[in-house]
């Protein structure tokens, strides 16, 4: 039945028009390119038109060739056009010459962050030499300046003085490997926010070095005071100062935590892995980090590949499904009763197929399960043997003279081809083929020959999946994340706190739990109560 095809008055003028548009600007387009060097010729733009009715929109596509490609005629150029060109084209609705797209722009600030990221990461570390080389250098700078300005009118320092020197030598020894012990450890993390406990300690030690200052040019320098005895006491107090807020920065970064306040919930996104941990009292980016130290430890390694069952599955189900569009032009009004018979045909078998989808599911399930203890059985039995062999051989190698021994690593290069066929097939069928290298396996295998240990302890790198630190960063793929949260980070977490770790794959959500308060009471039980009194009759059996 052939089909006529209705054009509207609008439609059609403005077809003819937006083709006579597009065309005069192919012809301006070639003339720019001619006579100007700059002209770009990577560029595809969607130019809108605007409609001559405000009431109706025509947008129409300029496909326009690039400079120096063949022209394709006008009508074709709206019969290739996409259906999706709205979803798959940019449309360029200014008329500037310079622009940039956003992949660009996400590579300008990568290169930016790339840059500055060794810069944010040792400036912590700067900071701290200074302000530590400020802290010990003051106390020696008020010793030694009165003796180089003045030396002719101090008066003579006595045994108790001397005795303040060895005081002070010992304590900016003991001060000075605290402080290297506390604040010149190598950085664990980036975080995004300054720690504020840091910050408060760095502002409270530069105010009381500068107040000490303040005090001693305006009393010493400038009053050129000959009590030397006095000034070794004033500065014995600033090293006495120093000690205490050094105790202060011992209580507020490493002692505060530890005890225990909030439990926090960590589940993955992908699988739903999930962990309980207890934390103390924590600002959101500090136990973001503790978090994620936690996760490198407990957590099993991220295993994309174990996900894509389910997916076969959800696709296998909506292949079954179609889909009709009742209002496309080929649907006529005599094929309708045809098609409504055939679509509720096809709607019923979705039905029956929605039915028996937990059959399929459980008989999946069970055959994998099948094949996996196949494959392992055959991978313990292949490896027992190997390591049977290779007792043996040592055995007959101790007989042997020291120059026919097989290095250990040759032992493992020898016997590796006769598993790595069964190990292979199992790491397929368990998928996790892509967490184990040959290289890792045959470092593994030489390890557990040289410390003489059993097929199991091999095994069992490979049998269950370890955690995410077992395997090398370069199967991680989560070395940068990102902290989302709605409160500031720098805040304490508190009951029903929650935020996210993002990373490449997939992401953490955390929640926080306060622990709740115990009480803990005692109930006396008097000893007298557990004692009983048998009675024994003559008529009894006893």
């Amino acid at each position: 039945m052939d089909t006529e095809s209705t054009h509207s008055g609008y439609s059609y003028h403005s077809s003819r028009s937006g083709r006579s548009n597009r065309h005069g600007d192919r012809s301006r387009e070639r003339h720019k390119a001619s006579s100007s060097k700059d002209s770009s010729r990577s560029e595809r733009s969607v130019v809108i038109n605007p409609p001559d009715t405000p009431s109706q929109d025509s947008p129409v596509h300029n496909g326009d060739p690039l400079p120096g490609e063949p022209t394709p005629a006008a009508d074709q150029g709206d019969e290739a056009q996409d259906d999706n060109w709205g979803e798959t084209t940019t449309a360029v609705t200014g008329t500037s010459e310079l622009s940039i797209s956003q992949e660009e722009v996400v590579g300008l600030g990568k290169g930016m962050q790339d840059r500055t990221a060794g810069f944010r990461r040792y400036l912590p570390l700067a900071v701290g030499s200074c302000v530590g080389l400020l802290v010990l250098a003051t106390p020696l700078a008020f010793l030694l300046l009165p003796a180089v300005m003045w030396p002719d009118r101090l008066q003579a320092c006595g045994a108790a003085c001397e005795g303040l020197f060895l005081s002070i030598a010992f304590k900016l020894l003991i001060l000075l490997l605290a402080m290297w012990a506390l604040f010149l450890k190598p950085g664990r993390a980036s975080l995004p926010r300054v720690c504020v406990y840091r910050a408060f300690l760095t502002t409270l030690t530069l105010l009381l070095t500068m107040s000490y200052w303040l005090f001693y040019g305006v009393r010493i320098l400038d009053a050129q005071d000959e009590d030397y005895h006095g000034i070794v006491q004033f500065a014995v107090s600033l090293v006495d100062s120093q000690l205490f807020v050094h105790y202060l920065a011992v209580v507020l970064l490493e002692l505060r935590h530890l005890q225990p306040c909030y439990s926090v919930c960590v589940i993955r996104s992908t699988d739903g892995e999930t962990r309980h941990y207890n934390i103390g009292q924590l600002s959101i980016q500090k136990a973001a980090l503790s978090i994620l130290e936690y996760y490198y430890r407990d957590f099993p390694l991220h295993n994309p590949a174990l996900l894509s069952a389910s997916k076969h599955r959800a696709a296998k189900h909506l292949a079954g499904l179609k889909v009709y569009n009742v209002d496309a032009p080929g649907n006529t009004a005599g094929a309708q009763p045809g098609n409504g018979n055939q679509s509720r045909a096809m709607v019923t078998a979705a039905a029956k197929r929605k039915d028996s989808a937990h059959n399929e599911l459980y008989y999946e399930e069970a055959d994998y399960e099948r094949r996996v203890r196949k494959r392992r059985a055959r991978l313990v039995v292949a490896v027992e043997e190997a390591f049977t062999h290779v007792r043996r051989m040592k055995k007959e190698d101790e007989r042997e003279t020291p120059s026919d021994i097989m290095d250990v690593r040759e032992a493992a290069l020898a016997i590796f081809p006769s598993m790595a066929r069964v190990l292979q097939k199992y790491l397929r069928t368990t998928r996790r083929q892509h967490c184990h290298s040959m290289e890792s396996i045959q470092k593994h295998l030489a390890f557990c020959l040289v410390n003489n240990m059993s097929p199991k302890a091999f095994l069992e790198a490979y049998l269950a999946p370890g955690p995410t630190l077992q395997y090398g960063p370069e199967r991680w793929m989560a070395d940068q994340w990102t902290l989302v949260s709605e409160a500031s980070v720098t805040g304490g977490i508190k009951e029903g706190s929650e935020f996210l770790l993002r990373c490449l794959d997939f992401s953490l959500a955390v929640t926080v739990k306060g622990i709740p308060y115990i009480r803990l009471t005692e109930e006396y039980i008097d000893p007298k109560s557990h004692k009983f009194i048998l009675l024994l009759q003559s008529e009894t059996s006893v």
